[in-house]
């Protein structure tokens, strides 16, 4: 699996996107570090006219994220890609921006993120659907919740427990079960699967 070859992006492609931090250190220390990535994050999916004084941001609509988890120390994105910007405009945006606030916040200097992003391609409706499961499940299997819903940084609870706004095209996936609950099921009950299957693995961070 090449992880490194960063050109081949393409339109209408789907891709999982993560990094972790330099060390393996903690890139979120408290939740005002997890809320300022995902304002960000926010900004460039779904740029507002009044920021682009302040912020130079990518046109609307370039990507669409699917679903996520922002780790304590890496994150994790299901994306795919709408237009002939890469994915890795957005993610140079996005880390560019996190490192500067992250380095004044901690009085610090020097990488916050281990290397560039990685990334793999998605291919196929399986692939994607067991993707999803892995990302939301990351916070059970790291041990940081007991309950997957209950972890507050993964779109997983935006995905079982609408309410309201989401920065996520849930439908994506949810389309490819007869209901919600039945995406539930599916998540829950891939939990021990995932949590032995270390070939599911080539997109662990830990």
């Amino acid at each position: 699996m090449n992880y490194r070859d960063y050109k081949q992006f393409g339109v209408g492609k789907y891709y999982h996107i993560f990094n972790r931090g330099n060390e393996k250190k903690n890139i979120f220390i408290d939740e005002s570090d997890f809320s300022f990535f995902i304002t960000r994050l926010k900004q460039n999916l779904f740029p507002d006219d009044k920021l682009k004084t302040r912020i130079r941001l990518l046109p609307p609509n370039s990507f669409s994220l699917v679903c996520y988890c922002l780790m304590p120390n890496h994150f994790h994105f299901l994306i795919r890609q709408n237009k002939e910007i890469p994915i890795s405009k957005l993610m140079a945006k996005l880390c560019t921006s996190y490192s500067k606030y992250f380095n004044k916040r901690y009085d610090r200097v020097g990488h916050v993120f281990q290397d560039q992003f990685k990334q793999v391609s998605v291919s196929g409706n399986s692939y994607l659907t067991w993707l999803s499961c892995y990302i939301h499940q990351n916070p059970k299997i790291s041990g940081l919740v007991n309950r997957a819903t209950d972890y507050n940084w993964s779109s997983y609870a935006e995905f079982v427990k609408p309410s309201g706004f989401s920065i996520c095209e849930k439908d994506i996936v949810l389309s490819q079960f007869k209901n919600v609950a039945h995406y539930e099921n599916f998540v829950e009950s891939s939990y021990e699967t995932i949590k032995k299957r270390k070939d599911l693995g080539e997109f662990l961070l830990n």
